[in-house]
């Protein structure tokens, strides 16, 4: 959804044209993948960061087109919602220092935006859910005035046909409805990029699925919606509802919802990732691109690449023409924040264990039924470090319920062999995974921190007023960088 998109109204010949484009760039894009030169040059990490605006108060502040006037600066771009920002980090080779260097990367790019929003009198946030959100925040008023945003929430709308409905249980329960998919700005990322050998993707890919549910109780920051304490990393339970545009007949409630955690094992390579969006889901915005130019590049297979970004998958591949070309992963469930220390050591770890598992993933997928990773995932999403999972043991062929606080702890030195042999440095790997260690020892996320910090509060005052100052200091702390796991209650 990157792309540029002019505003406009589909016919249903656009849909049919659409439709053509896709079935013969998906036969092009296999005839790509099986080049020799595909997918051989230099591999590398990216990242991208989304942001809140917020203004003195922690409240939003819709304020991003004034922001990106004054920043300058193409790294960062709109996001959905006025209060949102991205910043799109470039590529880093994987080498020795490679998560020093994507640390570094944050706290320059973040440094230069703290300078802007100060001049502003306003400030940002690094966390997966606003505390301070409220329902007016979610409004069609507050969508970003760039003509896809609008495009894609009126086709999510048209697709959908009735309210989008909301009905999380956590500590609280949140039952709500909006007329709009804006809610879908309620949630901020870091999205990580890690390049594969063509060959290994697949097993890479099955390690992601495998091993997300560790990730996402370890990186859980967003356990607060609309004032309710609900999951520990509530945005996976809302962003699956709140982007959910089947309607209500018996074919499409068969189909998976388009922000899902996968429909099965990886079989064979990315390609196959491609072929099941355009099977299994509906185009939802046939906008038919301008005849590509002759160029040195690979075809960019522009409506392909816009279909598979209607689809929210947690893991998602992305082509890209360059160099020859390849298709990448992209991780998608990481929140935003609460540091730039603590996301780096969650990119460290999210590769690390997806490389160290990949070497037997055949095996553990072999007696991991799908369903139960999926299962694990939504735990994990759901409890945090206080979650049981269903964890294969390939000693003696076997899933046993187990904490997950304890698979992580003893998965961290298959994540740091993993690191090593992609080509991260020892001395990155022991530093990052380090602060992962450092979490479950304390039992301490950016979400669980901030229930702590909150209860406690709220022994003197009222929720509200109790998130508020928690918000307050969940600021503070950030901007000093420190992990989370070391963060004080007041």
């Amino acid at each position: 959804m990157g792309q540029k998109i002019a505003s406009t109204d589909f016919t249903a010949e656009d849909y049919i044209l659409f439709r053509q484009k896709l079935v013969a760039q998906l036969k092009q894009l296999k005839q790509l993948t099986q080049q020799t030169s595909f997918g051989q040059g230099e591999l590398k990490i990216g990242a991208e960061l989304e942001l809140y605006l917020i203004d003195k108060a922690g409240k939003t502040s819709s304020s991003n087109q004034l922001v990106l006037d004054k920043l300058n600066d193409p790294n960062f771009q709109f996001e959905i919602n006025q209060y949102n920002l991205e910043l799109n980090l470039p590529p880093l080779k994987v080498e020795d220092k490679a998560l020093s260097k994507l640390h570094q990367q944050l706290d320059v790019k973040l440094t230069q935006l703290k300078k802007v929003t100060d001049e502003l009198d306003i400030g940002f946030a690094q966390v997966g859910i606003l505390p301070s959100l409220a329902a007016h925040d979610l409004s069609i008023s507050k969508i970003t005035n760039q003509a896809r945003y609008h495009l894609l929430v009126e086709q999510l709308k048209k697709s959908r046909g009735e309210a989008f409905k909301i009905n999380i249980h956590g500590v609280d329960e949140l039952v709500t409805e909006f007329n709009h998919a804006t809610a879908e700005g309620a949630n901020t990322s870091f999205q990580l990029h890690l390049m594969t050998p063509p060959e290994q993707f697949g097993r890479i890919y099955n390690a992601i699925l495998l091993s997300q549910c560790l990730v996402t109780a370890v990186a859980a920051n967003s356990p607060i919606l609309l004032g309710k304490k609900l999951w520990q990393e509530t945005r996976i339970a809302m962003l699956k509802q709140v982007l959910d545009c089947r309607i209500k007949d018996y074919m499409q409630c068969q189909l998976p919802p388009r922000v899902n955690f996968g429909c099965g094992w990886l079989k064979q390579g990315a390609w196959d990732l491609y072929a099941e969006a355009v099977s299994v889901y509906p185009v939802l915005l046939p906008y038919l691109f301008e005849a590509e130019s002759n160029s040195q590049d690979l075809p960019e297979l522009k409506e392909l690449n816009l279909h598979i970004g209607t689809v929210w998958g947690w893991n998602r591949p992305v082509y890209c023409p360059k160099n020859h070309g390849h298709i990448r992963i992209e991780f998608r469930a990481l929140p935003a924040g609460p540091t730039n220390i603590d996301m780096v050591a969650n990119a460290a770890f999210a590769i690390g264990i997806a490389i160290g598992l990949s070497e037997e993933i055949d095996e553990l997928t072999a007696i991991t039924p799908f369903y139960l990773a999926n299962y694990n995932f939504y735990r994990a999403a759901q409890f945090g470090l206080n979650a049981n999972i269903l964890w294969p043991n390939l000693n003696d062929f076997q899933l046993r319920s187990e904490s997950i606080s304890d698979v992580v702890l003893a998965m961290l030195p298959i994540a740091k062999k993993g690191l090593v042999k992609y080509g991260f440095g020892l001395e990155d790997a022991e530093k990052y995974l380090n602060i992962i260690q450092q979490r479950v020892i304390n039992k301490q996320t950016g979400a669980s921190w901030q229930i702590q910090q909150i209860q406690q509060l709220e022994q003197e005052h009222d929720t509200k007023t109790a998130t508020s100052l928690m918000f307050e200091s969940y600021i503070k702390q950030s901007q000093l960088d420190l992990p989370v796991a070391t963060w004080s209650l007041s």
